[in-house]
């Protein structure tokens, strides 16, 4: 099995971080670790923990599968999970045009 990409799930976090308009400050506070230690990971000059991942991704309000997304290749992704569900809550007229957008898009 190779390695994890820890370089890639350290620049998501970051993306998503900055998108978020946390600062590596506010993120280490919520994860109860030092400003170094996250930019550190953001950096990869260390690997992250899996328990401190998961603290990311709470923080962050993100999904592992999101961070992992070229690691792990699960048959249905979340999104898809997800858009699955609202889809079928809806009437078929109302399907049908969605399916017409999606098309566009």
């Amino acid at each position: 099995m190779q390695q994890l990409d820890f370089a890639f799930i350290g620049q998501r976090i970051k993306e998503v971080r900055t998108e978020k308009k946390l600062t590596q400050e506010k993120l280490a506070e919520i994860t109860d670790v030092n400003v170094s230690h996250i930019s550190n990971i953001e950096t990869n000059k260390v690997k992250v923990s899996l328990t401190l991942l998961v603290q990311i991704c709470n923080a962050l309000d993100i999904t592992l599968d999101y961070l992992l997304e070229n690691e792990y290749h699960a048959p249905v992704s979340v999104t898809e999970k997800e858009l699955l569900n609202v889809i079928k809550d809806m009437k078929k007229e109302k399907q049908e045009t969605l399916l017409r957008i999606a098309k566009v898009l």
